[in-house]
């Protein structure tokens, strides 16, 4: 890919003779926020991925396929331990000793990553219905690294629901029933 920017801020991205061009509004005296900047690392991390890909690929012919491929091509940087089901630790919350299974990005690193990506896809001119960030596969392949490294670990994963509204003790309630 290439990355030309001018002094109006616009960047273009070429390559393959598919241009993208987005109007970047001008830097402010106040720094990005962390999310803005990681974002932009991601980005620029997924061109330089489809860029140095063979045969080179565009954005405009990524599909969740070449996400996937992306997401498993990152793994080889992670650091956590997913125990195999033949690992005598495999289940176990801390293992009492070092094994040789893998090491992977750890699930919350991926849906995190999957999200700033898609995010930024459609921020740099992306249409949302051909976002292959969030193809159906790729949502299928980060609940099978979910399930699979909650598993290895030992411990289920428990998706976060709303709590419902907190109530006094009931030592605090029959205090206040009573006196009412």
């Amino acid at each position: 890919m290439d990355f030309s920017s001018s002094s109006s801020h616009n960047i273009i991205i070429n390559h393959n003779n598919n241009t993208i061009n987005h109007q970047q509004p001008a830097p402010t005296s106040s720094s990005s926020s962390r999310y803005e900047n990681q974002k932009r690392r991601d980005w620029k991390t997924f061109g330089q991925y489809l860029n140095n890909h063979r045969p080179p690929l565009a954005l405009s012919r990524c599909s969740g396929a070449h996400v996937l491929e992306f997401l498993r091509y990152l793994d080889q940087f992670g650091k956590t331990k997913v125990h195999t089901a033949i690992c005598p630790f495999y289940g176990l919350p801390n293992p009492p000793a070092p094994c040789p299974c893998p090491l992977r990005q750890a699930w919350g690193s991926l849906d995190a990553l999957v999200g700033r990506l898609r995010a930024a896809f459609e921020e740099n001119g992306g249409k949302p219905e051909a976002n292959p960030f969030g193809a159906r596969a790729v949502r299928l392949y980060l609940r099978e690294v979910r399930d699979l490294q909650s598993k290895a670990r030992g411990i289920s994963y428990e998706k976060k629901r709303k709590r419902p509204p907190a109530q006094l003790p009931l030592t605090q309630q029959t205090t206040h029933g009573a006196s009412s």
